[in-house]
Order: structure tokens, then sequence, then C-alpha cells
């Protein structure tokens, strides 16, 4: 079983979720983040993301960038639904007499009051070998502006183009996965000015394309020569398939109404710029599945679904 299998399995087994003392479940299992609504009406984002030695990072890695990639997943999973991160809590399953835990809580507590989230509590246990790797689990929580809604995966519609908040592909190459920048502010941008869709991506663009087009009912098209891709991929015939498979991009992945005005490069609160259109929504022909498709440059169709990084 994959990872997407399993997931599927998940969000089944979890659609009748209830979240009892007043409090509503408004989103489970399936988006980047869990919503839910206080009884004064207050709509809350939390969510969890692990980092794991050897899978998420190599062990040659400083700490303090452990410790920011650790914190930066979960906040760009608040970026993704359009919210403000509040609050965090931190998990550690250290190797056996590790000599680095002093340093690795002090930068995560660094890391975590820079993106406005800060650790309030956690808990820490060790490995009986020095051989496990270090994993750690970081649980953020956030807030929606007033008046303003969670974009989720499952709101675009036909007609809508596809954008970016930048370049895909090469993330491990460059570093890029330890380097990233959450996007809270294009995310907020987008839940205050009613853009469909959006997530953020970590599993590759072809896959992470493919769950917005499946919770949402339709056929994405993604055209390859419009992608931006990164130069940090380097075989040059197989460029787009690198830059849509490889994951650890972070970067948000947006469904937009094409009547939408999408802010100039020049809009100081803007940065980097969106990238696109990079393709379309359209909706599903008579016996057509919902699902991604990415166009090459030579006209062939290609499943997306199977595009991107198993974690």
């Amino acid at each position: 079983m994959n990872e997407s299998q399993l997931h599927n399995h998940i969000y089944h087994r979890s659609a009748d979720l209830a979240i009892s003392g007043g409090n509503q479940l408004i989103v489970g299992p399936g988006d980047d983040c869990a919503v839910y609504q206080t009884p004064s009406g207050e709509l809350t984002l939390i969510t969890v993301d692990q980092l794991v030695e050897g899978r998420h990072f190599e062990s040659s890695t400083s700490i303090d960038l452990i410790a920011r990639k650790a914190i930066a997943r979960s906040v760009s999973d608040i970026a993704a639904m359009g919210g403000t991160p509040s609050w965090s809590l931190g998990t550690g399953v250290l190797p056996k007499d590790y000599a680095h835990a002093n340093e690795l809580f002090d930068a995560m507590h660094k890391w975590a009051l820079h993106w406005g989230c800060p650790l309030i509590g956690g808990d820490i246990a060790s490995h009986a070998s020095i051989d496990h790797p270090l994993t750690i689990t970081v649980t953020v929580g956030g807030t929606m502006a007033p008046n303003t809604q969670p974009v989720l995966r499952s709101g675009a519609k036909p007609g809508d183009e596809l954008y970016l908040t930048g370049q895909v592909g090469g993330s491990f190459a460059s570093g890029w996965h330890l380097l990233f920048e959450p996007r809270l502010q294009v995310g907020q941008w987008a839940s205050a000015n009613n853009v469909h869709a959006m997530m953020d991506l970590s599993d590759g663009l072809g896959r992470d394309a493919d769950r917005i087009a499946k919770a949402s009912g339709l056929i994405i098209e993604i055209d390859a020569t419009k992608l931006p891709i990164s130069h940090h991929i380097t075989r040059a015939n197989k460029d787009w398939r690198d830059a849509v498979s490889e994951g650890e991009d972070y970067e948000l992945l947006m469904c937009i109404d094409p009547t939408t005005t999408i802010p100039s490069t020049t809009t100081p609160s803007m940065t980097p710029p969106m990238q696109g259109p990079i393709g379309t929504c359209r909706a599903c022909a008579p016996n057509e599945s919902p699902g991604a498709i990415i166009i090459d440059p030579h006209g062939e169709h290609h499943h997306a679904s199977s595009m991107g990084w198993d974690h």
C-alpha cells in the first residue's frame, strides 16, 4: 500500500467524523488542514507534519535547517488554506544519547516564533539505539481573517486557470526543500479574493494537481511548456517530468477564475509574484473520471496521478 492508497482509506473511514462540546467539524482528513468552528463561530485550522532523517533530510544537514523545515512544513499547510499560524506543538523521537537535543529544540523555538506560531508544548522520547533516525513531528494551529473562508482542494470550477507561486523541480538538488518560504501572504490574498481551490506542493505538481482535480470532480490540464521549471534540473530531455514528480517544492497551486485580477509583480505584499496560467480546469467528458493530465511539448497526454513522491 502506497501513501495515496493509505490516504484514501483514511478519508473514507473519517467521512462521518464529528466534534463534541459544541465545536463543529467543517473539514476533516483530505485537505491541507482540518477546520473546525467554535461555538462563537470562529474558524480554527490545525495541521501536523513529520520529518524523518534519511527521508526528508540527510544526516549531514545542520541542526538549524532541520528545525526550520520541521516548522515550515506545517506552516506551509496553514498558508495553503489562506490562514495565519498562531501556535505550535512539537514532538521528537531522538536517537539514543542524542547530543544535539538542546540545540534542536532551541532552533525549533526560534523558527516557530519567526512564523508567529510559538512552540507551546510537546513531547520527547528516545530510541533504544543510536542507529534509529531522528524523527520530529510538528502540529500548527491557525486562524482565518474576518470575513474569509479556508481555500479547500475541492472548490475548483470548470474554466479556472492554474497558477503557481514559484518554480517546481530540483528541490533536493538545490537545497530548496530546506530553505523554502511558506507562502503565507499569497495564501491570505487567495482566501480574501475568492480563489476557488489551493494546496501546497509537497508530493509533486503532478500528484497534487491530481488530488485537487479528484476532490473537485473535474479535469485539470497542465501545459508542460508553460511550467516554471527550476534551473537545478539538468536532464534537458526530461525537464518537465522531473519538475512535476520530484516533490518538496512547497509552492502553492491555485485554481483561479479567469476574471480575477492577479496581483502584479510590483504589489509589495505579494512576494514572489504568481506564475501562470500553466493550465486550466474543465468538466469531465462522458465516461471520463476526474484527474489531472499533463500535455507534453509534443501534444501527448499523460496521467499525472503517478507523477509524485511518496513520503
